[in-house]
């Protein structure tokens, strides 16, 4: 003998359509956080790579001068360097830097100011500044 069929469904478990459907909006909005979240991180690793490589190239044009490969002659400079397979634009400032100790004027010392951009608009913020001395 087989049992009445309403009594099958009544005891059969499951999910009703309204829940279903908030189980859906919970995961969607968890997952549009996912993907926010994600695509900020990107953009960070990003921006600090970008941070880095004109930090690098900076430091190298100041390395230059200070061994003598760039000429430490007052004013600025403008240059072009390739890192990461992008071109970086420098900007060079040597300025005088006189020292005072304990009353004595010590002339002869250069300062050097690059910044670094990664597009040739100098309107924009650098992305690496470094400042040094030479003699």
């Amino acid at each position: 003998m087989s049992r009445p069929l309403t009594s099958r469904v009544q005891g059969q478990g499951g999910f009703t359509l309204l829940e279903v459907l908030v189980a859906v909006v919970i995961l969607a909005v968890a997952l549009g956080a996912l993907i926010k979240v994600s695509s900020q991180n990107a953009a960070n690793a990003v921006y600090l790579r970008d941070r880095t490589h004109a930090h690098w190239v900076a430091m190298n044009q100041l390395a230059r001068y200070r061994i003598g490969l760039e000429p430490a002659s007052l004013g600025s400079r403008d240059g072009v360097s390739h890192m990461g397979e992008q071109p970086w634009y420098w900007q060079a400032t040597l300025s005088d830097a006189p020292l005072e100790l304990e009353g004595i004027t010590l002339r002869g010392l250069l300062r050097v100011e690059v910044t670094v951009r990664d597009r040739d608009e100098p309107d924009r913020p650098p992305l690496a500044r470094v400042v040094g001395f030479i003699l």
